[in-house]
């Protein structure tokens, strides 16, 4: 992530990362995930679904912070996201 400054408790917060989950063909299209998330990380695609509307699809996914905000905004319940699991090594004993 890009600061504007560096903060300076940079070292101990972890900044969480998110995966968002769409069921394209539950979406109507009405761009409220696309245009009301904080990081750009959606973006309408060209594809059609079911319904005949324009799906979101995950343009920068390392971007996502896991905010929610995208799955209060939905009107179909179509969009939500969950918290990534860290992969990082585990110090043993």
């Amino acid at each position: 992530m890009k600061y504007w400054r560096t903060p300076y408790n940079i070292d101990e917060v972890k900044i969480p990362q998110g995966e968002i989950h769409i069921i394209k063909d539950r979406c109507k299209g009405c761009k409220f995930c696309v245009e009301y998330c904080p990081k750009d990380v959606l973006e309408m695609s060209e594809e059609f679904n079911a319904k005949g509307y324009h799906p979101p699809y995950v343009k920068n996914p390392e971007d996502c912070v896991n905010c929610g905000l995208c799955e209060m905004l939905c009107p179909e319940f179509a969009i939500w996201s969950t918290l990534k699991e860290e992969t990082g090594s585990t110090s043993g004993g």
